[in-house]
């Protein structure tokens, strides 16, 4: 992605969430940790595209596989919706765009994941693809 001259470099802006979503996951955060990964999930099942509700599931999974497979979810979920906004893998997707949050989130989140996995080329990847997205990319964006 880097190769492109950067002048010819737009941004890439996600739309707004799902109408309901946001407020359906911000319950479902403030439920009982104990009850927070299924209230996740069920906000999930009413809304399957909703890339920050995989963000906010992926950190609950019980094993790192499970982590990992939340966290793709949303990352594919994602690269849907930047190719729905004309991104065409050469764009910015900056984190000081509230919208493209959660996509990046899920990319940290499954990084993470895929050291906790060994899989040691896709975290490298993703290191790659976070600062390709966003040149100004901090890694203490993502908790």
């Amino acid at each position: 992605m880097a190769d492109l001259p950067m002048a010819d470099r737009h941004d890439t802006v996600l739309p707004p969430a799902p109408e309901g979503a946001q407020e359906a996951l911000a319950h479902a955060l403030a439920a009982d940790p104990d009850a927070r990964k299924s209230a996740i999930s069920a906000v999930l099942a009413d809304h399957p595209t909703f890339i920050d509700g995989w963000a906010q599931l992926a950190p609950y999974g019980d094993h790192p596989v499970e982590r990992y497979a939340y966290a793709r979810v949303g990352y594919h979920r994602g690269l849907d919706a930047l190719r729905a906004a004309g991104w065409g893998g050469t764009n910015y997707v900056r984190w000081s765009q509230p919208t493209n949050r959660p996509l990046l989130t899920c990319l940290v989140r499954l990084r993470r994941a895929a050291a906790e996995i060994g899989e040691v080329e896709e975290v490298e990847r993703l290191t790659e693809l976070l600062g390709d997205l966003d040149p100004d990319w901090d890694d203490d964006n993502v908790s």
